[in-house]
């Protein structure tokens, strides 16, 4: 079956760099470094690597805090850190720059995973979440790499799919791999995929293990006492187009009902930030950006986040948070840094980048998942106009992540024999 599964990938190379290319039509960041997603491009590394896949901006964050414990343990070792999307390159640059060296996985075939292989030379493989690639897995098999699935998980959808090609990923799963699973049932799930029992074990969910910045709550409370003092505030946090209409009009909703109501509206995407702000003109809603360092009137009604790296403040300046990604079919963002921060939080329908995440705060009751934009301003409304259950929730959602951290500590002693030989040269 394996035999079967390399030529098809052979098979379909062309396909490979036709989807680039689709891709690449919205986000230009899929025409760059091509010859990396075939394995080309580096030069062998002097000594040998321990190696992170992390396929997107979501998997990059929940791997950061990880990353950040290997460069300081491992200080000599190379620490080579991969991605399947621009954006997410463009994470895993932002957060660690030249201390991890960065690079696109290959495509699963035979050949590029050897040369993959040959230049990262991993002496660790660790890969977050799910993401099973029998060449490359066997590859790291023959040669002796061990390789851990980090965080991982696996739906009963997925289950059921993967059954299908049964003998490929019990053949995938049977090279030495550790399993750090998430929960027991997904634990379950990977054995009975053909997973070792004896190697497969619950962890949890690193995505918990994230450091909130210095000081956030007293700077959030500064903001907040010179833009917005004694007004209610609600944030519409990394939105898109398609978005941005309906926070608006979300928001005039609300100004019935509050008329001194203030949105932080914080774009997702710095390019967007002109195109934002024309919008809030067009609109007629008197606004100030965060670049102009303009301060606020009682006439202000929109505060344009238009800055990077202040999104925790401006959570923590707010009564209630709206995650946004959601409205429309992006998948959602970070919902753990509001509930961390004690806020309140709503999101939309499309969650699907972090299911879980959702519905374990929707279900500890941080979170409430609105369908549409009626509900968005009717719990808008709702909440606004109660500070206790806004403090409740937002309580809730603090001891939901408290009580979920730990998943770091157990996964680093489970890596901790693997890496006694790491780094040689």
């Amino acid at each position: 079956m394996r035999l079967l599964y390399a030529l098809l990938t052979y098979l379909l190379a062309p396909l490979f760099l036709l989807h680039l290319f689709q891709r690449s039509l919205s986000s230009p960041g899929y025409r760059r470094r091509i010859g990396e997603r075939f394995g080309f491009g580096k030069a062998r590394l002097a000594r040998d690597s321990i190696w992170v896949h992390a396929v997107s901006v979501g998997e990059v964050q929940a791997a950061a805090a990880l990353v950040r414990e290997l460069l300081n343990r491992y200080p000599d070792t190379p620490l080579v850190l991969t991605t399947m999307t621009p954006t997410g390159s463009e994470r895993a640059q932002d957060l660690f720059g030249e201390q991890v060296v960065h690079n696109y996985l290959p495509y699963d075939t035979v050949t590029a995973v050897r040369r993959f292989l040959h230049w990262a030379r991993p002496g660790l493989a660790i890969i977050m979440e799910t993401e099973l690639w029998p060449n490359l897995y066997h590859a790291c098999g023959q040669r002796g790499i061990p390789l851990v699935l980090a965080s991982a998980r696996v739906s009963p959808r997925s289950v059921r799919h993967y059954r299908r090609l049964v003998s490929l990923f019990k053949e995938t799963l049977s090279h030495g791999i550790v399993i750090a699973a998430q929960t027991e049932a997904d634990a379950e799930r990977f054995r009975s995929l053909g997973a070792s029992p004896e190697r497969t074990h619950v962890t949890g969910n690193i995505k918990f293990d994230f450091t909130l910045p210095a000081e956030v709550d007293s700077r959030g409370r500064e903001f907040r006492a010179e833009q917005a003092r004694d007004r209610p505030v609600w944030i519409a946090a990394s939105t898109h187009s398609g978005e941005e209409e309906i926070i608006l009009a979300v928001h005039r909703r609300v100004l019935e009902r509050y008329p001194d109501a203030l949105l932080l509206l914080v774009p997702r995407h710095p390019e967007r930030f002109p195109a934002v702000a024309a919008q809030l003109e067009k609109a007629s809603l008197p606004f100030v950006t965060r670049s102009s360092a303009a301060i606020c009137t009682p006439a202000t009604r929109v505060f344009l986040g238009d800055s990077m790296g202040e999104l925790t403040m401006f959570y923590a300046a707010a009564d209630v948070a709206f995650v946004a990604g959601s409205l429309v079919p992006i998948g959602g963002h970070n919902l753990l840094e509001p509930a961390a921060l004690g806020v309140p939080t709503l999101t939309g329908p499309h969650n699907f980048n972090a299911v879980d995440i959702a519905e374990l705060l929707q279900q500890a009751g941080a979170v409430e998942i609105v369908p549409d934009q009626a509900q968005l301003t009717a719990e808008l409304i709702a909440l606004l106009g109660d500070p206790a259950e806004c403090e409740r929730r937002g309580e809730v959602g603090r001891r939901t992540v408290e009580r979920s951290r730990g998943a770091l500590r157990r996964l680093l002693e489970l890596l901790q024999p693997l890496l006694e030989n790491v780094g040689g040269a």
